[in-house]
Protein backbone atom coordinates (compact mmCIF):
# COMPACT_ATOMS: atom_id res chain seq x y z
CA UNK A 1 0.00 0.00 0.00
CA UNK A 2 1.28 3.46 -0.92
CA UNK A 3 1.86 6.29 1.57
CA UNK A 4 -1.13 8.20 0.16
CA UNK A 5 -4.47 6.52 -0.55
CA UNK A 6 -5.61 9.08 -3.12
CA UNK A 7 -4.12 12.24 -4.65
CA UNK A 8 -6.07 14.95 -6.47
CA UNK A 9 -4.20 16.96 -9.09
CA UNK A 10 -5.84 20.30 -9.89
CA UNK A 11 -4.23 22.06 -12.84
CA UNK A 12 -5.53 23.49 -16.12
CA UNK A 13 -2.39 22.37 -17.97
CA UNK A 14 -2.85 18.85 -19.37
CA UNK A 15 0.89 18.33 -19.83
CA UNK A 16 1.58 19.22 -16.20
CA UNK A 17 -1.15 16.82 -15.06
CA UNK A 18 0.25 14.06 -17.28
CA UNK A 19 3.82 14.55 -16.03
CA UNK A 20 2.72 14.71 -12.39
CA UNK A 21 0.67 11.52 -12.81
CA UNK A 22 3.64 9.75 -14.37
CA UNK A 23 5.96 10.88 -11.55
CA UNK A 24 3.55 9.79 -8.81
CA UNK A 25 2.96 6.42 -10.51
CA UNK A 26 6.68 5.80 -11.03
CA UNK A 27 7.34 6.61 -7.39
CA UNK A 28 4.38 4.40 -6.33
CA UNK A 29 3.43 6.87 -3.58
CA UNK A 30 -0.33 6.99 -4.16
CA UNK A 31 -2.90 4.29 -4.85
CA UNK A 32 -5.33 6.50 -6.81
CA UNK A 33 -4.89 9.70 -8.81
CA UNK A 34 -7.82 11.98 -9.62
CA UNK A 35 -7.43 14.92 -12.01
CA UNK A 36 -9.39 18.17 -12.25
CA UNK A 37 -8.87 20.98 -14.77
CA UNK A 38 -9.98 23.75 -12.36
CA UNK A 39 -11.28 24.39 -8.86
CA UNK A 40 -14.91 23.76 -9.76
CA UNK A 41 -14.11 20.28 -11.12
CA UNK A 42 -12.05 19.60 -8.00
CA UNK A 43 -15.02 20.46 -5.77
CA UNK A 44 -17.24 18.14 -7.82
CA UNK A 45 -14.70 15.31 -7.46
CA UNK A 46 -14.54 15.87 -3.70
CA UNK A 47 -18.34 15.79 -3.53
CA UNK A 48 -18.41 12.51 -5.47
CA UNK A 49 -15.47 10.73 -3.82
CA UNK A 50 -15.80 11.99 -0.25
CA UNK A 51 -19.57 11.80 0.25
CA UNK A 52 -19.41 8.30 1.72
CA UNK A 53 -17.05 9.29 4.54
CA UNK A 54 -13.80 7.35 4.68
CA UNK A 55 -13.62 6.29 1.05
CA UNK A 56 -10.25 5.09 -0.34
CA UNK A 57 -10.81 7.42 -3.32
CA UNK A 58 -11.31 10.49 -1.13
CA UNK A 59 -8.10 12.50 -1.57
CA UNK A 60 -5.60 12.65 1.28
CA UNK A 61 -3.42 15.02 -0.79
CA UNK A 62 -4.44 17.83 -3.13
CA UNK A 63 -1.80 19.38 -5.39
CA UNK A 64 -3.48 22.64 -6.36
CA UNK A 65 -2.37 25.04 -9.09
CA UNK A 66 -2.62 28.64 -7.99
CA UNK A 67 -3.46 30.26 -11.32
CA UNK A 68 -6.14 28.67 -13.50
CA UNK A 69 -8.94 30.02 -15.66
CA UNK A 70 -12.40 29.44 -14.28
CA UNK A 71 -12.07 28.78 -10.55
CA UNK A 72 -8.43 29.30 -9.54
CA UNK A 73 -6.65 27.83 -6.54
CA UNK A 74 -7.48 30.68 -4.17
CA UNK A 75 -11.18 30.59 -5.14
CA UNK A 76 -11.18 26.80 -4.67
CA UNK A 77 -9.80 27.18 -1.16
CA UNK A 78 -12.42 29.80 -0.31
CA UNK A 79 -15.22 27.51 -1.55
CA UNK A 80 -13.66 24.46 0.14
CA UNK A 81 -13.47 26.20 3.52
CA UNK A 82 -17.17 27.16 3.29
CA UNK A 83 -18.31 23.56 2.86
CA UNK A 84 -19.72 21.77 5.94
CA UNK A 85 -16.87 20.22 7.95
CA UNK A 86 -18.25 16.68 7.56
CA UNK A 87 -17.97 17.02 3.75
CA UNK A 88 -14.30 18.00 3.86
CA UNK A 89 -11.83 15.16 4.22
CA UNK A 90 -8.72 15.42 6.37
CA UNK A 91 -6.48 16.48 3.54
CA UNK A 92 -3.06 17.99 2.95
CA UNK A 93 -3.35 20.80 0.40
CA UNK A 94 -0.16 21.91 -1.32
CA UNK A 95 -0.28 24.90 -3.66
CA UNK A 96 1.76 24.52 -6.84
CA UNK A 97 2.96 27.62 -8.62
CA UNK A 98 5.44 28.83 -11.19
CA UNK A 99 5.44 32.24 -9.54
CA UNK A 100 7.89 33.42 -6.93
CA UNK A 101 6.37 36.90 -7.10
CA UNK A 102 6.48 38.24 -3.52
CA UNK A 103 2.79 39.25 -3.77
CA UNK A 104 1.81 35.66 -4.66
CA UNK A 105 3.90 34.30 -1.77
CA UNK A 106 2.12 36.69 0.62
CA UNK A 107 -1.28 35.57 -0.74
CA UNK A 108 -0.38 31.93 -0.13
CA UNK A 109 0.67 32.58 3.48
CA UNK A 110 -2.89 33.52 4.40
CA UNK A 111 -4.46 30.44 2.82
CA UNK A 112 -5.52 27.17 4.51
CA UNK A 113 -2.74 25.16 2.87
CA UNK A 114 -0.01 22.95 4.30
CA UNK A 115 2.58 24.64 2.10
CA UNK A 116 3.53 25.46 -1.45
CA UNK A 117 5.95 24.13 -4.05
CA UNK A 118 7.29 25.68 -7.21
CA UNK A 119 6.73 23.80 -10.44
CA UNK A 120 7.83 21.44 -11.79
CA UNK A 121 7.11 18.70 -9.30
CA UNK A 122 10.19 16.51 -8.82
CA UNK A 123 11.03 13.23 -7.11
CA UNK A 124 12.84 15.17 -4.38
CA UNK A 125 9.88 17.50 -3.75
CA UNK A 126 7.45 14.58 -3.55
CA UNK A 127 9.76 12.66 -1.19
CA UNK A 128 10.05 15.69 1.12
CA UNK A 129 6.28 16.26 1.01
CA UNK A 130 5.60 12.64 2.01
CA UNK A 131 8.15 12.73 4.81
CA UNK A 132 6.68 15.95 6.19
CA UNK A 133 2.99 15.04 5.98
CA UNK A 134 2.47 11.28 5.61
CA UNK A 135 5.16 9.41 7.57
Amino acid sequence: MAAISCTLLVDDDETTNFLNQMLLRRMAVTDTILVAQDGRQALELLHTHCAAGASPTCPALILLDMKMPGMNGVEFLQAYSQRPAEQNPAVVIIMLTTSLNPQDVVKMQGLPIAGYLTKPLTREKVTTLIQEHFV
